[in-house]
């Protein structure tokens, strides 16, 4: 069991498969990219699926979501899903993508084993895609989109976030579209993870914003605490339902106190919190050829260590050093 010192229980891996992406959304890296991680840093197929399976059979972990960067950019992302699916227990698997590679790919990771995806996608005008992620791709998301809805990676999860000046004005039209097209949506409030810190506090969209915006179309009714359990969204009922809408208020609502999260990065660091500033080495540990008690007690000790939040509301709080294309999403 992977328990901290306040008595949570992480049962939610996430893992980040590549640290590269094929999008330069403004609010996670700049126009020319970052320095990728070398390949022989990066964990191997067998590498990580030995460690989900640690997590899996030794260590509670009930879910596991594929990050990145953008994880379908990853060769053998069909393979390590499917060799996840045979694990016993066998746990829930979800993938985070921009969406771009999903029309080729979803009926395979179906497949696979694969049960549903979370899609970003932060505007519905294909300028403003390009001013936000600095390439033209907008019906690839699109299209994605719909072919893993098609091929029941179900409920396809939309995840936006909105910029001041760019697309702050869209929350309604993204929500009425999710709507009709059957996904579920996502507003999350920008998060200090840019590889550039450039975020800012003060300029931000707020959940409160958001909310407000959406209730000058729609009608929403709180889901409540016992319905949200873990889940970092607060969700709403749409105009009666039986559509949901969630907030992610990561800086101004965060909800670290029912965090069930531990993370693992494409080069095999352990990280408590996406906002940490420290991690545990695991990948050191494979290469070293440690048995998997090892490599799962190594991981319960960095666990345990778990701070009580994210530190967001601390004046002196510092962003890590890693952006978030590099510690997964």
């Amino acid at each position: 069991m992977l328990i901290d010192t306040y008595g949570r229980v992480a049962t939610d891996l996430r893992v980040s498969l590549t640290d590269r992406c094929n999008l330069r959304c403004t609010y996670c890296m700049p126009e020319e990219g970052l320095q990728w991680l070398a390949k022989p840093d990066l964990l191997t197929d067998d590498e990580i699926v030995r460690l989900i399976g640690i997590a899996v059979t030794e260590l509670g972990v009930t879910e596991v979501r594929f990050t990145g960067g953008e994880p379908l950019l990853r060769p053998g992302l069909v393979g390590i899903v499917e060799r996840c699916a045979a694990l016993a227990p066998r746990p829930k698997m979800s993938l985070t993508t921009n969406g771009i590679g999903l029309k080729r790919t979803a009926v395979a990771l179906k497949a696979a084993g694969l049960d549903r995806v979370n899609v970003s996608l932060d505007t519905l005008r294909p300028g403003v895609f390009k001013t936000l992620t600095r390439r033209d791709r907008h019906h690839d998301v699109i299209d994605g989109m719909a072919a893993a809805r098609d091929a029941g990676l179900t409920p396809v999860k939309v995840n936006a976030v909105l910029m001041p000046g760019l697309n702050d004005d869209e929350a309604p039209d993204l929500l009425a579209w999710a709507v009709e097209h059957d996904y579920e949506m996502r507003f999350i409030e920008q998060m200090p993870l840019d590889a550039q810190h450039g975020w800012k506090r003060d300029g931000m969209i707020t959940a409160g914003d958001i909310l407000e915006s959406l209730r000058t179309r729609f009608t929403l009714t709180a889901e409540g605490e016992d319905e949200r359990g873990s889940a970092p969204a607060e969700r709403w009922v749409v105009d009666g339902g039986p559509h949901r809408v969630g907030v992610i208020a990561s800086v101004t609502r965060p909800f670290c106190r029912a965090c069930d999260r531990t993370r693992l990065t494409a080069d095999g660091q352990v990280r408590t919190c996406l906002f940490a500033r420290e991690e545990s080495d695991l990948r050191g540990a494979l290469r070293s050829g440690a048995p998997d008690e090892e490599i799962a007690r190594l991981w319960k000790l960095a666990m345990w260590g778990k701070k009580a939040g994210s530190g967001l509301d601390d004046p002196s709080f510092l962003q890590p050093d890693r952006p978030m294309s590099a510690i997964g999403g």
